[in-house]
């Protein structure tokens, strides 16, 4: 039998806003037992930096209408009948479409969000004020299969070391499951290939000082028990799980800002969840609370790509989802090159 509908008092910008929450008591979180009215009242909780880190940009919302062991879908355009709360930005896709994607702009949308089973926030790198070019350079720090967080978070002093070079500040969160992200703040001059392009220099540097560590093959067959910088996930359209986003995992766990002595000591991502995130802000505040404050360029990185070029390093492979890019290998996997897909003078 459905639980009764209940209404949640969301505080905001313009006053109160009363959030209709159905089936309040529909468990998201089976080990647990988290309801999608917890998930709600998280989101009230941690809005300040929830909507620091997610609001004002376009949103892609991973949904669960059964609960995480069921069926899951993306949402990204508001549906028809969505509160006048929930904003939109059109956007361009990779294609060259335009449509409008969810925008929040306060914390009664996210709760609108949740009422619509919706687990994982997703935002983009931009803003709406300038979708087309990101505010953030982001790197995804990805183990492999024989790796783990902890050698993730081996890695991570490096990368900062190497983007410290570069002239960027680097913060850094946990992925909510076994990877970290890195993420620096810039200013929103470059559109999303250039920003690629900065995220490949800093992966090949980061590779050459640490070889037995870190991998930037594409394919998996090559990337062995290294950490694999994912520089894909700097393409336009393409999303982590947002700060303080929780994830579609069995203990809860959020996404969680971290400082950098915090990763130097150790920690358990596992650590972090819905549960225990109120408390860690009331104790600790929000690491990433002046992350946008001073935006650093990408000028040196963009010189080291170039360098590279020089260099013979060419372009690396897109998403199979993505149009042919100018200068990209074929799209194939080193086990199956042949003269058919690989012609002698593309590598």
């Amino acid at each position: 039998m459905a639980s009764p509908r209940i209404t949640l008092t969301v505080p905001g910008p313009d006053g109160d806003r009363e959030v209709g929450i159905s089936n309040p008591d529909r468990v998201l979180w089976p080990e647990l037992g988290i309801t999608k009215q917890e998930l709600a009242e998280y989101l009230v909780t941690v809005a300040e930096p929830f909507l620091a880190a997610n609001g004002h940009r376009p949103v892609s919302l991973e949904r669960f209408p059964e609960g995480i062991d069921g069926e899951r879908f993306y949402s990204k355009n508001p549906p028809k009948g969505a509160p006048s709360f929930v904003e939109a930005q059109t956007v361009t896709y990779n294609s060259g479409r335009r449509h409008p994607q969810i925008v929040f702009t306060e914390i009664a949308a996210a709760v609108w969000a949740a009422q619509m089973n919706t687990v994982v926030f997703h935002p983009w790198a931009s803003l709406t004020s300038n979708t087309d070019n990101p505010v953030e350079l982001r790197i995804d720090l990805d183990p492999q299969p024989g790796t783990d967080f902890q050698d993730a978070a081996a890695v991570a002093p490096a990368l900062r070391e190497v983007l410290a070079e570069a002239g960027l500040t680097a913060f850094i969160k946990t992925s909510g499951n076994r990877g970290l992200h890195v993420f620096c703040p810039i200013e929103p001059e470059w559109e999303f290939l250039d920003v690629r392009h900065a995220v490949i220099a800093a992966g090949r540097e980061l590779e050459r000082r640490l070889p037995e560590k870190v991998t930037m093959n594409w394919w998996k067959e090559e990337r062995g028990e290294r950490i694999f910088v994912d520089f894909n996930q700097a393409n336009r359209d393409r999303t982590m799980a947002g700060a303080y986003s929780p994830r579609a995992l069995p203990a809860a766990t959020v996404s969680t800002p971290l400082a950098w002595d915090e990763l130097e000591a150790g920690v358990d991502p596992g650590a972090f969840t819905v549960r225990s995130i109120p408390q860690r802000l009331s104790e600790r505040g929000d690491p990433w609370a002046t992350l946008l404050d001073s935006p650093g360029r990408i000028e040196t990185l963009l010189e080291w790509w170039q360098r590279d070029l020089d260099n013979g390093l060419g372009e690396l492979p897109f998403p199979p989802d993505f149009p042919k890019m100018p200068g990209e290998p074929p799209r194939v996997q080193p086990s199956r090159k042949n003269e058919a897909n690989w012609p002698k003078d593309e590598g």
